[in-house]
Order: structure tokens, then C-alpha cells, then sequence
């Protein structure tokens, strides 16, 4: 399994927007095929930066992803709510555990 997550930072006067922006992106990607969840999560205590978070089952599933129309529409879109920073990382899971 492959993880990715990170920060967004933005405009935070334009939330609204971005909420809107990823509204059709996550619904389009949790249908895809290698897609395990997808998801963007708003700092309670900053408006303006959100965290991504991803699992993949493979690389050939994020390669897809990354050529969806949905996904397109998604990066166009980020100049609109004034994206000041992105910073994700992918990680290799070898193994998971559930602690709960």
C-alpha cells in the first residue's frame, strides 16, 4: 500500500472555494480502481490550510489518478483559492496494524 498525505496551505478567505474544488475530486477518485480512501481534513485552528491524505494500492493507480480529468480540473483550480504551498510525501507501507 502506498500513503500519501501532506499540506495544502491557501487563500483562507477562499475555504468555501476549496471546498468546493475537492467536493467532485473526492467522490471521482474514491471510485477509482486502486483508490482505498482519499480525503482533505481543515485545521480547526487555520482556515487556510488543509492536510491531504491518500491510500493507494499502487503506483500504476496514482499514475492513473493523476491523468483524470477530475484531478485536472482539481490542479487548474488551485491557482483560484490562492494556494500559497503544497508539501506531500509518499510513503511505502509494508505493513499495518490496527491499534483500535
Amino acid at each position: 500500500m502506498l500513503i500519501i498525505s501532506g499540506i495544502i496551505t491557501f487563500d483562507p478567505t477562499k475555504q468555501a472555494e476549496f471546498i468546493a474544488l475537492t467536493l467532485p475530486l473526492v467522490e471521482a477518485t474514491l471510485a477509482e480502481t486502486g483508490n482505498i480512501t482519499y480525503g482533505f481534513f481543515f485545521d480547526g485552528t487555520d482556515p487556510g490550510r488543509v492536510r491531504a491524505y491518500e491510500e493507494w494500492e499502487s503506483e500504476d493507480a496514482i499514475a492513473s489518478h493523476m491523468g483524470t480529468a477530475h484531478m485536472g480540473t482539481f490542479l487548474e483550480g488551485m491557482a483560484s483559492v490562492g494556494v500559497t504551498g503544497a508539501e506531500l510525501h509518499q510513503h511505502v507501507v509494508a505493513e499495518s496494524t490496527r491499534i483500535m
